[in-house]
């Protein structure tokens, strides 16, 4: 199969190669003790397969249609040595996540237009939703685009004050009241200032809080109500952050909030420091939702753009 090519620069793919290292270390460990002694792809290594991938977070949904992807090949080959399933893998998995559109890119573009492109930003606390958005920030600025951040998150005077740090860190204005006022009311006090600058992103964050469905979709429905009032399209994106090293907890908020908001997009964080790596593969086939970025160490340049054959081509090296 031809999915692979090397299309990012080397200083991103050694990025990325580093921060899946845990992942790949310890499925590596579980797939030589399952195959052990095994010469053919059969039955029995294709039921211990199945268990290392749920165990590496895939998810089960996944996993089967890994494991169906497998057995096909089995069938059309005929033979089929332990020593080419790493290969074997690489390539079915790439095929899976090919099937999803979710591009395939390796910069962060935004183009410029005549109204800026909005931005929703959403997930629970401590998934790294503010360190997330204060990168993606730093890196569209870089691109020479003007951003203004919105501090709707004003439920934690904390929430606030990160983005704060984030906005001087990076020289952008943000736009935010007291604790505990209108989050809707942030929102489009940022799209106005936001218009009234010129701005080409605007990036709103929003409460971290995962309370029931209901008040969650009330929330995010006004929230983007209000700004719709100022730009009628608005937002324009609205990005998932989850913490990769949660596993399968991840999967959870993903269902959560799908069920509560419109999202379109996803960014899967701190993967550098966990084994369970194999959580972007599982959610990005189980939601049929671009994984737009990824987080995989703490430097600013270190969030990046989820480029889905070269993270099986890291994960699988």
């Amino acid at each position: 199969m031809s999915f692979f090519k090397n299309v990012f620069s080397s200083d991103k793919k050694e990025t990325l190669d580093k921060g899946l290292e845990k992942s790949k270390s310890s499925f590596f460990t579980k797939l030589n003790k399952a195959v052990a002694g095994k010469s053919k792809v059969d039955d029995d290594v294709l039921d211990s397969l199945e268990e290392v991938l749920v165990t590496s977070d895939v998810g089960v949904n996944t996993t089967l249609k890994i494991i169906d992807r497998i057995e096909a090949r089995v069938a059309k080959d005929k033979y089929l040595g332990t020593k080419e399933l790493n290969q074997i893998l690489r390539e079915e998995i790439a095929g899976l996540l090919s099937e999803i559109d979710s591009g395939n890119e390796t910069e962060f573009v935004i183009k410029k237009s005549d109204k800026p492109h909005v931005i929703m930003v959403v997930g629970v606390n401590g998934v790294g939703k503010t360190t997330t958005i204060g990168k993606l920030a730093y890196q569209l600025k870089k691109q020479g685009l003007n951003v203004v951040l919105g501090a709707a998150d004003t439920f934690r005077a904390a929430a606030i004050d990160q983005l704060q740090v984030w906005a001087d860190r990076v020289n952008i204005p943000i736009i935010k009241q007291e604790m505990g006022s209108d989050p809707a009311s942030v929102a489009f006090d940022a799209l106005e200032s936001g218009v009234a600058q010129n701005a080409d992103v605007i990036i709103i964050d929003t409460a971290g809080r995962l309370h029931n469905k209901v008040n969650l979709m009330n929330e995010l429905t006004k929230v983007k109500r209000v700004m719709q009032k100022v730009i009628d399209d608005a937002p324009h994106d609205v990005l998932l952050v989850l913490d990769g090293s949660t596993g399968q907890n991840a999967f959870e908020q993903a269902k959560q909030f799908t069920a509560a908001t419109e999202v379109t997009s996803l960014a899967v964080t701190k993967l550098d420091g966990t084994a369970k790596g194999g959580v972007v593969i599982g959610i990005s086939d189980q939601f049929q939702i671009p994984v737009k970025y990824i987080g995989v160490g703490e430097g600013i340049e270190d969030l990046q753009v989820f480029n889905k054959f070269e993270f099986v081509d890291s994960f699988f090296k």
